[in-house]
Protein backbone atom coordinates (compact mmCIF):
# COMPACT_ATOMS: atom_id res chain seq x y z
CA UNK A 1 0.00 0.00 0.00
CA UNK A 2 1.17 3.23 -0.87
CA UNK A 3 2.54 5.79 1.84
CA UNK A 4 -0.79 8.31 2.52
CA UNK A 5 1.38 11.02 4.32
CA UNK A 6 4.03 11.77 2.00
CA UNK A 7 4.60 15.73 2.43
CA UNK A 8 2.80 15.78 5.77
CA UNK A 9 4.56 17.75 8.61
CA UNK A 10 2.59 16.78 11.98
CA UNK A 11 2.90 17.67 15.82
CA UNK A 12 1.37 15.31 18.09
CA UNK A 13 0.80 16.03 21.94
CA UNK A 14 1.06 13.38 24.34
CA UNK A 15 3.21 11.48 21.79
CA UNK A 16 5.86 9.64 24.41
CA UNK A 17 3.52 6.73 24.79
CA UNK A 18 0.18 4.80 24.17
CA UNK A 19 -1.70 5.83 21.45
CA UNK A 20 0.35 8.82 20.81
CA UNK A 21 2.98 7.02 20.48
CA UNK A 22 1.63 4.28 18.03
CA UNK A 23 0.01 7.22 16.04
CA UNK A 24 3.42 8.91 15.31
CA UNK A 25 5.20 5.51 14.07
CA UNK A 26 2.03 4.73 12.03
CA UNK A 27 2.09 8.30 10.82
CA UNK A 28 6.12 7.92 10.14
CA UNK A 29 5.34 4.99 8.42
CA UNK A 30 2.55 6.68 6.19
CA UNK A 31 5.58 8.97 5.03
CA UNK A 32 5.17 12.22 7.70
CA UNK A 33 7.79 14.04 9.42
CA UNK A 34 6.43 13.99 12.87
CA UNK A 35 7.11 16.41 15.59
CA UNK A 36 6.66 13.91 19.39
CA UNK A 37 5.76 16.32 22.23
CA UNK A 38 5.36 15.42 25.41
CA UNK A 39 6.31 16.28 29.53
CA UNK A 40 8.06 12.65 29.03
CA UNK A 41 11.36 14.08 26.99
CA UNK A 42 13.13 10.46 27.46
CA UNK A 43 9.82 8.90 26.32
CA UNK A 44 9.84 11.11 23.25
CA UNK A 45 13.02 9.88 22.49
CA UNK A 46 12.47 6.78 22.23
CA UNK A 47 9.93 7.09 19.97
CA UNK A 48 12.06 8.85 17.74
CA UNK A 49 14.55 6.53 17.87
CA UNK A 50 11.92 3.86 16.85
CA UNK A 51 10.79 5.91 13.72
CA UNK A 52 14.22 6.55 12.95
CA UNK A 53 15.47 2.91 12.85
CA UNK A 54 12.30 2.23 11.09
CA UNK A 55 13.35 4.83 8.08
CA UNK A 56 11.50 8.02 9.33
CA UNK A 57 11.63 10.85 10.06
CA UNK A 58 10.93 12.48 13.78
CA UNK A 59 12.23 14.75 16.19
CA UNK A 60 11.37 15.04 20.34
CA UNK A 61 10.07 18.32 22.09
CA UNK A 62 9.73 18.63 25.53
CA UNK A 63 6.02 20.06 25.77
CA UNK A 64 3.61 20.88 29.07
CA UNK A 65 0.37 21.34 26.96
CA UNK A 66 -1.48 23.91 29.61
CA UNK A 67 1.30 26.57 28.57
CA UNK A 68 0.96 28.67 26.04
CA UNK A 69 4.89 29.53 25.58
CA UNK A 70 5.68 26.37 25.50
CA UNK A 71 3.35 25.56 22.66
CA UNK A 72 4.16 28.12 20.55
CA UNK A 73 7.96 26.33 21.19
CA UNK A 74 6.68 22.86 19.72
CA UNK A 75 5.08 24.37 16.99
CA UNK A 76 8.03 26.49 16.07
CA UNK A 77 10.10 23.66 16.34
CA UNK A 78 8.19 21.59 13.91
CA UNK A 79 8.17 24.46 11.69
CA UNK A 80 12.24 24.77 11.87
CA UNK A 81 12.78 20.89 11.31
CA UNK A 82 10.58 20.22 8.54
CA UNK A 83 9.77 23.67 7.29
CA UNK A 84 6.03 23.81 7.71
CA UNK A 85 2.95 22.48 9.79
CA UNK A 86 0.42 20.48 7.93
CA UNK A 87 -1.36 18.80 10.87
CA UNK A 88 -1.29 18.89 15.09
CA UNK A 89 -3.06 15.63 16.60
CA UNK A 90 -4.15 16.96 20.39
CA UNK A 91 -3.47 14.16 22.07
CA UNK A 92 -2.44 14.58 25.41
CA UNK A 93 -4.89 13.55 28.35
CA UNK A 94 -5.36 12.39 31.90
CA UNK A 95 -7.40 11.00 34.38
CA UNK A 96 -7.94 10.85 37.61
CA UNK A 97 -11.72 8.80 39.13
CA UNK A 98 -13.21 10.60 42.23
CA UNK A 99 -16.80 9.25 42.77
CA UNK A 100 -19.38 12.24 42.28
CA UNK A 101 -19.81 13.66 45.87
CA UNK A 102 -15.65 13.04 46.13
CA UNK A 103 -14.38 15.81 43.16
CA UNK A 104 -12.69 18.15 44.33
CA UNK A 105 -11.43 21.75 42.99
CA UNK A 106 -8.03 20.11 42.39
CA UNK A 107 -9.07 17.47 40.33
CA UNK A 108 -11.60 19.05 38.78
CA UNK A 109 -8.64 21.89 37.42
CA UNK A 110 -6.13 19.37 36.73
CA UNK A 111 -8.17 17.48 34.49
CA UNK A 112 -10.14 20.30 32.47
CA UNK A 113 -6.57 22.46 32.22
CA UNK A 114 -4.76 19.64 30.55
CA UNK A 115 -7.86 17.97 28.52
CA UNK A 116 -9.63 21.01 27.56
CA UNK A 117 -7.68 24.19 28.17
CA UNK A 118 -4.44 21.89 26.53
CA UNK A 119 -6.54 21.18 23.32
CA UNK A 120 -7.67 24.57 23.05
CA UNK A 121 -4.21 25.76 22.90
CA UNK A 122 -2.74 23.34 20.45
CA UNK A 123 -5.37 24.40 17.91
CA UNK A 124 -5.45 27.77 18.39
CA UNK A 125 -1.73 28.24 17.97
CA UNK A 126 -1.22 24.94 15.06
CA UNK A 127 -3.93 27.58 13.42
CA UNK A 128 -2.16 30.96 13.59
CA UNK A 129 1.27 28.84 11.85
CA UNK A 130 -1.65 27.33 9.07
CA UNK A 131 -3.23 30.60 8.30
CA UNK A 132 0.13 32.32 8.28
CA UNK A 133 1.62 29.66 5.78
CA UNK A 134 -1.52 30.62 3.67
CA UNK A 135 -4.42 28.80 2.74
CA UNK A 136 -3.80 27.98 -1.09
CA UNK A 137 -1.29 25.27 0.69
CA UNK A 138 -3.48 23.77 2.36
CA UNK A 139 -5.91 21.60 3.57
CA UNK A 140 -4.41 21.74 7.12
CA UNK A 141 -5.98 19.43 9.49
CA UNK A 142 -6.62 19.45 13.48
CA UNK A 143 -7.47 16.74 14.79
CA UNK A 144 -8.63 16.02 18.52
CA UNK A 145 -8.32 13.01 20.41
CA UNK A 146 -11.59 12.77 22.44
CA UNK A 147 -13.02 9.96 23.69
CA UNK A 148 -16.77 7.44 23.87
CA UNK A 149 -16.98 9.91 27.08
CA UNK A 150 -17.38 13.20 24.46
CA UNK A 151 -20.42 11.53 24.31
CA UNK A 152 -21.66 10.04 27.30
CA UNK A 153 -21.06 10.43 31.22
CA UNK A 154 -19.81 8.09 33.97
CA UNK A 155 -20.19 8.66 37.48
CA UNK A 156 -17.07 8.09 38.73
CA UNK A 157 -14.83 10.32 35.93
CA UNK A 158 -17.20 13.26 35.52
CA UNK A 159 -14.38 15.74 35.24
CA UNK A 160 -12.95 13.61 32.44
CA UNK A 161 -16.17 13.57 31.09
CA UNK A 162 -16.60 17.03 31.06
CA UNK A 163 -13.14 17.59 29.92
CA UNK A 164 -13.94 15.32 26.93
CA UNK A 165 -17.29 16.76 25.63
CA UNK A 166 -15.59 20.45 26.01
CA UNK A 167 -13.38 18.53 23.50
CA UNK A 168 -16.59 17.95 21.07
CA UNK A 169 -17.46 21.19 21.63
CA UNK A 170 -14.08 22.56 20.40
CA UNK A 171 -14.39 19.95 17.21
CA UNK A 172 -17.44 22.00 16.24
CA UNK A 173 -16.94 25.16 16.91
CA UNK A 174 -13.01 25.18 15.77
CA UNK A 175 -14.30 23.72 12.07
CA UNK A 176 -16.89 26.99 11.80
CA UNK A 177 -13.94 29.46 13.15
CA UNK A 178 -11.76 27.63 10.64
CA UNK A 179 -13.19 26.71 7.24
CA UNK A 180 -12.43 29.91 5.76
CA UNK A 181 -8.81 29.07 6.07
CA UNK A 182 -9.09 25.80 4.45
CA UNK A 183 -7.96 24.43 7.98
CA UNK A 184 -10.67 21.10 8.53
CA UNK A 185 -11.00 20.34 12.45
CA UNK A 186 -12.15 16.48 13.42
CA UNK A 187 -11.47 13.88 15.98
CA UNK A 188 -11.44 10.65 17.13
CA UNK A 189 -13.10 9.16 20.24
CA UNK A 190 -11.63 5.50 21.66
CA UNK A 191 -13.24 3.81 23.95
CA UNK A 192 -11.40 1.28 26.53
CA UNK A 193 -7.64 1.18 25.30
CA UNK A 194 -5.56 -0.78 26.96
CA UNK A 195 -2.66 1.76 27.69
CA UNK A 196 -0.26 2.93 30.23
CA UNK A 197 -3.21 5.37 31.00
CA UNK A 198 -6.04 2.99 31.50
CA UNK A 199 -3.65 0.57 33.41
CA UNK A 200 -3.12 3.28 35.94
CA UNK A 201 -6.95 4.63 35.85
CA UNK A 202 -7.59 0.55 36.51
CA UNK A 203 -5.71 0.51 39.69
CA UNK A 204 -7.55 4.32 40.43
CA UNK A 205 -10.34 2.82 39.99
CA UNK A 206 -9.85 -0.11 42.07
CA UNK A 207 -8.57 2.44 44.90
CA UNK A 208 -12.17 4.14 44.93
CA UNK A 209 -13.70 0.98 45.52
CA UNK A 210 -15.71 0.84 41.68
CA UNK A 211 -13.74 -2.44 40.69
CA UNK A 212 -12.93 -5.17 43.33
CA UNK A 213 -9.40 -6.13 41.63
CA UNK A 214 -7.09 -5.13 38.35
CA UNK A 215 -7.83 -5.67 35.29
CA UNK A 216 -11.85 -6.20 36.25
CA UNK A 217 -12.58 -2.39 34.90
CA UNK A 218 -11.30 -3.52 31.41
CA UNK A 219 -12.95 -6.94 31.76
CA UNK A 220 -16.52 -6.09 32.43
CA UNK A 221 -16.81 -3.22 30.35
CA UNK A 222 -15.93 -5.31 27.40
CA UNK A 223 -18.40 -8.09 28.94
CA UNK A 224 -21.20 -5.72 29.95
CA UNK A 225 -20.83 -2.44 27.10
CA UNK A 226 -18.58 -3.48 24.65
CA UNK A 227 -20.52 -4.26 21.77
CA UNK A 228 -17.51 -6.49 19.92
CA UNK A 229 -16.97 -8.14 23.40
CA UNK A 230 -13.15 -7.03 23.59
CA UNK A 231 -11.26 -3.76 25.10
CA UNK A 232 -8.88 -1.97 22.06
CA UNK A 233 -5.23 -1.97 21.65
CA UNK A 234 -3.71 1.56 20.22
CA UNK A 235 -3.24 -0.49 17.07
CA UNK A 236 -7.01 -0.62 16.63
CA UNK A 237 -7.19 3.43 16.65
CA UNK A 238 -4.21 4.36 14.56
CA UNK A 239 -6.41 3.19 11.17
CA UNK A 240 -8.50 6.23 11.69
CA UNK A 241 -5.75 8.45 12.80
CA UNK A 242 -4.37 7.94 9.70
CA UNK A 243 -7.84 8.36 7.58
CA UNK A 244 -8.14 12.02 9.46
CA UNK A 245 -4.91 12.69 8.67
CA UNK A 246 -4.99 11.57 4.94
CA UNK A 247 -6.51 13.05 1.60
CA UNK A 248 -9.57 10.88 2.20
CA UNK A 249 -11.02 13.34 4.93
CA UNK A 250 -10.69 16.41 3.09
CA UNK A 251 -14.13 16.63 2.93
CA UNK A 252 -15.29 16.03 6.43
CA UNK A 253 -14.86 18.71 9.22
CA UNK A 254 -16.82 18.73 12.41
CA UNK A 255 -16.59 15.14 13.17
CA UNK A 256 -15.51 12.83 15.96
CA UNK A 257 -15.35 9.70 15.26
CA UNK A 258 -15.75 6.67 17.56
CA UNK A 259 -13.39 3.85 17.80
CA UNK A 260 -15.30 1.48 20.76
CA UNK A 261 -15.84 -1.50 19.65
CA UNK A 262 -19.77 -0.39 19.76
CA UNK A 263 -19.73 0.72 23.07
CA UNK A 264 -21.35 4.27 22.20
CA UNK A 265 -23.97 4.93 19.69
CA UNK A 266 -24.67 8.12 18.82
Amino acid sequence: MSQRLVGKNVLITGAAQGMGAAVAEEYAKQGAKVCVADLNVSGCEEVVKRIQSAGGEAIAVSLDVTSREQMVAAVKATVDAFGSLNIIVNNAGINKPLMFLDITEENWNQIMKVNAWGVLVGMQEAAKQMIAQGKENGPYKIINVGSILSRQAFDDVVPYSCSKHAVLAMINGGAKALVDHNITVNGYGPGVVRTELWEQLDKDLVAIGKFEKEGDSMDQLAADMILMKRYSYPKDVVGTAVFLAAPDSDYMTGQLLMIDGGMIMQ
